[in-house]
């Protein structure tokens, strides 16, 4: 059971760094933070509609494993304390 938590918790500290960058490489769709890396200025230089189309797949599934990597560490947690 520790070794399944250990695992867990690499993978949850991975899928959340990856997330983070990932979610900082969508384009920008407003005047949020993502005007002040550039997102703004250039709307020709950005990804082309399949890449930002993979992008969003790829970030959906990072999201689903980061929460199942979260819930399962919540069962392991509350069922060493019974």
């Amino acid at each position: 059971m520790e070794i399944l938590e250990f695992v867990l918790q690499v993978v949850l500290g991975i899928t959340s760094l990856l997330l983070t960058l990932l979610i900082l490489l969508h384009k920008g769709r407003g005047g949020g933070l993502s005007d002040m890396f550039g997102g703004g200025m250039s709307s020709s230089l950005g990804s082309s509609g399949l890449a930002e189309r993979n992008l969003n797949r790829f970030t959906v599934v990072l999201a689903l494993v980061w929460f199942i990597a979260i819930v399962a560490l919540g069962l392991i947690t509350k069922l060493q304390g019974i």
